[in-house]
């Protein structure tokens, strides 16, 4: 069918979302022509994150309609996988999650398919938890993890709480690509469904055993002392994070009072991550004003933290995902060895974008280090991988620098919960030796070397946005730079076409003459292209100076191939 019919079919069948009717009727089909394309022109497709895209009427946006039909290609993905059919299923605080959550639990019964549904908003991760307490065949959660409020999304999950690896996400996308959302689609009443028992609301004990897993792992310093500010972002993870920290001793809880609430608007930030310096000022008012011992932020899905501590000059600083990363390995590694805890043969995983630094704490402390690429599930793996070998012990801690963390096989995916419980930690433990993070940071760039990361971003919107960034990434494969900056490329490794031992993917690598690194990848849940940035500094100013030096010559890289 050409854009045009299948806009037309829209209008016709779309009836069961009022809302969605009166989007398509107000196009014009001759004026409003670029519009309709970019609504239909394509079907929404999984990335790394999963399926993701705005909120609206199409077939490339996320409504009822597509999250029936991706839902019934998993269903039938399931029927015949060989694994137990029943799913578990989650949701957080954005548009229309609640509804897009019943809706799949709705098509999922219709298939014969048990469904364990939890009645109210929960932590990505608890979803991930869901799937192994009960044993499903796999797992949905509804989430845009930290987007704009435009957008929604929905992750798949497997029997082992891991994101959908690529080549499930393509069996799921097969089995989908020949339904049509308005006539192949099983639906049943949800109602009925509950009834008869095959949509089941997940107990209250369920979630409170999730963070009992993660207080489980707590290395078990004191932290009874220590006063911090809270913010969930108007998102998720306000009830696990404070049952946690409760279960902790942790009493001097502030929450920012502007974002405690659940709203998929998020008023106070139009992007709520708390890698954005914008969506944690609330915070970082808050903790001023309190005088507290630390920030942490949750983005809405509590699978990503952030952090901000005292800053030695009367003001606080945000740390970095990349220091967040090396910080907790390093405190885990120390805790675990003078305990006596760490397991023989030590494995910690990141991915081929975090920092460098990450290499020489591991050979400290005798860890063995895998990269992966970017995207929580590939760290799935690894732990899933090791499990498989009968040794899931061995795993001690993965993160990835966009604020994702995860110290242990409790779940698949980056926790939250579990990297708040690491950061009060590790925050006690140094204070209680007159140390912030921030000094134990520097101490570990002083040992170790001052190794900078930044990132570039630049956004592609609609569809001849993500024509022009492949082109930009063609640009780059086909005819590679010399030079960064005057800086020599002595290294190219394309993850695409190079035999790298990981799954293919379109990630350009360039290395430098000077150790300085540039990574280009396009985002796999977000319309835009990334460059990741790395130098090592023999200084602070040393390596401000290098970052900012490959800074400016990246953009003008990115600048001359648009």
């Amino acid at each position: 069918m050409d854009i045009k019919s299948i806009f037309t079919e829209w209008l016709k069948y779309a009836l069961d979302d009022p809302e969605l009717i009166a989007e398509l009727s107000s196009e014009d089909p001759e004026q409003d022509e670029q519009d309709i394309y970019d609504r239909f022109y394509t079907d929404l497709e999984f990335g790394t994150g999963g399926l993701r895209g705005i909120i609206g009427a199409g077939t490339n946006r996320m409504n009822i309609f597509v999250v029936r039909k991706v839902t019934q290609g998993l269903c039938d993905y399931l029927q015949t996988s060989g694994d137990p059919l029943s799913i578990a299923i989650g949701y957080d605080s954005r548009i229309k999650s609640d509804l897009f959550a019943r809706e799949a639990a709705r098509v999922a019964a219709a298939n014969g398919i048990k469904v364990w549904l939890y009645p109210h908003l929960v932590p990505t991760p608890a979803v991930s938890w869901a799937v192994r307490y009960y044993k499903c065949g796999a797992g949905i959660n509804v989430t845009a993890s930290h987007n704009p409020s435009k957008y929604n999304g929905y992750k798949v999950y497997g029997p082992d709480g891991c994101q959908f690896p690529p080549e499930g996400a393509a069996k799921v996308l097969e089995a989908s690509q020949h339904i049509n959302a308005f006539r192949d689609v099983k639906l049943m009443d949800y109602q009925k469904a509950k009834a008869e028992g095959l949509i089941n609301e997940i107990p209250h004990e369920v979630l409170e055993a999730f963070v009992d897993a993660v207080i489980a792992l707590r290395p078990g310093n004191d932290v009874t002392n220590l006063n911090l500010v809270y913010t969930p972002l108007n998102g998720a993870g306000l009830e696990c994070v404070k049952m946690l920290l409760n279960k902790m001793g942790v009493t001097k809880v502030t929450v920012v009072p502007e974002q405690e609430k659940p709203d998929g608007l998020f008023p106070t930030c139009p992007y709520p991550n708390p890698e954005i310096r914008e969506a944690m000022e609330l915070g970082l008012q808050l903790v001023r004003e309190k005088g507290a011992d630390l920030l942490i932020g949750t983005d809405p899905d509590c699978d990503r933290m952030g952090a901000a501590c005292p800053d030695g000059k009367g003001d606080y600083r945000l740390i970095t995902g990349n220091e967040m990363g090396v910080l907790l390995l390093d405190y885990l590694c120390r805790f675990r060895t003078e305990k006596g805890s760490m397991p023989k043969d030590p494995v910690a995983v990141t991915t081929i974008v975090s920092t460098d630094m990450v290499t020489p704490i591991a050979e400290e402390y005798g860890v063995e280090l895998r990269r992966t690429l970017t995207g929580f599930k590939f760290i799935g793996e690894q732990i899933a991988m090791l499990e498989a070998a009968g040794h899931p012990e061995r795993y001690i801690f993965g993160f990835e620098e966009s604020y994702g963390y995860l110290s242990g096989p409790h779940v698949r995916d980056k926790d939250a919960v579990n990297a708040v419980m690491l950061c009060v930690e590790c925050a006690a433990w140094y204070a209680a030796q007159g140390m912030t993070l921030l000094d134990a940071i520097n101490k570990l760039y002083e040992k170790y070397g001052w190794y900078y990361n930044e990132q570039i971003n630049k956004a592609f919107e609609g569809a001849e946005g993500m024509i022009q960034m492949g082109k930009v990434m063609d640009s780059l494969r086909n005819d590679p730079p010399a030079e960064i900056g005057g800086d020599k490329v002595i290294g190219r490794t394309d993850y695409k076409n190079d035999d790298t031992g990981l799954i293919k993917s379109n990630v350009l690598e360039f290395r430098m003459e000077s150790g300085a690194k540039v990574i280009a990848r396009p985002s796999g849940t977000e319309p835009k292209l990334k460059l990741y940035l790395s130098v090592k500094g023999n200084s602070e100013a040393d390596a401000l100076e290098r970052m900012a030096a490959l800074r400016k010559a990246s953009n003008d890289l990115l600048t001359s191939r648009m």
